[in-house]
């Protein structure tokens, strides 16, 4: 595939998702610098053929090429795009909600990037306040004891043998957001997932997922200790 037409995360995040982080920022413990998302100054109105061509088109990232997203074949509702925030909560703020299957990163002014989500039956396990305490990009996948016993054809993969290698075919896609509360890890995970027609839908394993393309964006804006609230 020609290196002219893959979107990095360098070009395809810092150009877009970087372009609306922009402005203010504040100083996490460490000395992080946590991207405050800047007040959105586009018309809110559904995404373009031509911008949705560009944001599910082909990937280069973390020396993988994610494949384009048949985006046609899905529910419009839940293309990335920016909406009115319906949740109320203040900016830099990740919202999970649940039923209606959506991910909302709030935004100053109003507004809210939006992102359609599917839930696996972890997803359903946990809800209230949190803190994303550890980000990962490519992440290795490693099935709970419990699923490994319910499917044994997983136990190459097992907390044991070290897992999935990060690669196209693993569950947690090309990044996972973990989220903590009160110091202890919630096990609720926000993740990629190169299922795409799984977004939407409630899924027999898993916590939330993202496309691919989708959770790259999404890693860009979301900061080392945001907070996020998950609606049940």
């Amino acid at each position: 595939m020609p290196s002219e037409i893959l979107l990095s995360r360098r070009g395809f995040v810092l150009a877009g998702a970087l372009a609306a982080l922009s402005g203010c920022a504040s100083t996490l413990p460490g000395g992080r610098n946590a991207p405050v998302p800047a007040m959105a100054r586009r018309p809110i109105v559904p995404p373009t053929p031509e911008e949705l061509a560009i944001t599910y088109g082909p990937v280069e990232d973390g020396g993988f090429v994610l494949p384009p997203i048949p985006y046609e074949k899905m529910d419009p509702q839940f293309y990335r795009q920016r909406v009115l925030d319906p949740t109320g909560e203040r900016p830099g703020t990740v919202v999970v909600d649940t039923p209606s299957r959506f991910l909302y990163v709030v935004e100053p002014g109003g507004t809210a990037m939006r992102y359609g989500v599917g839930i696996g039956r972890d997803g359903f396990a946990w809800q209230g306040e949190g803190v994303i305490h550890w980000r990962q990009t490519w992440p290795r996948w490693k099935p709970p004891n419990e699923m490994v016993a319910r499917q044994p054809d997983l136990e190459k993969y097992s907390i044991a043998n070290g897992g999935m290698e990060p690669g196209l075919r693993n569950p947690l896609g090309a990044c996972a957001l973990y989220i903590f509360q009160n110091g202890q890890d919630t096990l609720y995970r926000l993740h990629g997932s190169p299922d795409w027609a799984s977004i939407g839908k409630a899924s027999s394993s898993g916590c939330v997922r993202l496309i691919n393309q989708d959770v790259i964006d999404l890693y860009a804006r979301v900061p080392f200790k945001a907070r996020i609230v998950v609606r049940q």
